[in-house]
């Protein structure tokens, strides 16, 4: 079943970059690579502040949650 998905997928791009639209189809997909980039490097960002959070010397491991009694 992959083998045949790569297939399709390959040939349409074999397709569109023989076509006269490869031009706009390689700035299409340049810009989604570099979206994607972006989106990716927030996200990591985030996640570094989040464990940075709880790994910071001055986190307090205590909770307001009431104990079970």
């Amino acid at each position: 079943m992959a083998f045949l998905a790569g297939a399709a997928v390959g040939a349409a791009v074999g397709y569109f970059l023989n076509s006269d639209k490869k031009d706009e189809l390689v700035e299409d997909l340049k810009e989604g690579a570099a979206n994607l980039k972006k989106v990716f490097d927030n996200s990591f960002g985030t996640v570094k502040d989040i464990v940075d959070a709880f790994t910071d010397d001055d986190f307090e491991t205590e909770t307001d949650v009431p104990t079970k009694s």
